[in-house]
């Protein structure tokens, strides 16, 4: 199981990170479909490594097994989507929530928002700001987003996966 959850978690996170990467030059237009199929991408190798798990075991896995091989190639994923963000933020766009917090203001502002719901978006801002520049809180925070698409596919795929082995038919002289 160890060797399958590394290799499928490895190259999960290798893509997640590379996509995190390619999908650089769009982030100021906030594509949140695009980074959500980036990290659906990453995360159908929980579907592949927890079949492969399965063909490795005799063609069985009972939907716990199933389920512990998705969640921890889940969890190294994440790592990687975290680990490069981290780099992203901190050191590639470290002027990232600052950005972000004036397109906010920008967008309120041609919709029309009054002078009360821009300063209180503004101040929220300046939290969140506050929050990211943590790097524990910023790690935690980024977690949590490829994380349930993580375990919808692992429980999806545990599901469908799941293969339990043949009971012996009864014998005849067991009956007697």
């Amino acid at each position: 199981m160890k060797r399958i959850v590394i290799v499928f978690g490895l190259i999960s996170g290798v893509i997640s990170s590379a996509m995190m990467f390619l999908t650089l030059p769009f982030m100021d237009h906030s594509s949140f479909v695009l980074g959500y199929t980036a990290i659906f991408l990453s995360m159908l190798l929980v579907f592949f490594g927890i079949r492969s798990y399965r063909e490795n075991a005799g063609g069985t896995v009972t939907f716990g097994r199933a389920f512990s091989v998705g969640i921890l190639i889940t969890v190294i994923s994440c790592i990687f989507y975290v680990a490069s963000w981290e780099v992203i933020y901190f050191k590639i766009m470290p002027d990232f929530a600052d950005k972000y917090a004036a397109q906010e203001i920008a967008t309120m502002k041609e919709k029309g928002a009054s002078t009360a719901e821009i300063a209180e978006t503004q101040k929220k801002m300046v939290a969140m700001k506050a929050m990211l520049d943590n790097p524990a809180t910023n790690a935690a925070m980024t977690f949590i987003e490829p994380f349930p698409v993580g375990l919808i596919m692992t429980l999806i795929s545990a599901a469908i996966l799941r293969k339990r082995p043949a009971t012996p038919p009864i014998a005849a002289t067991a009956l007697a």
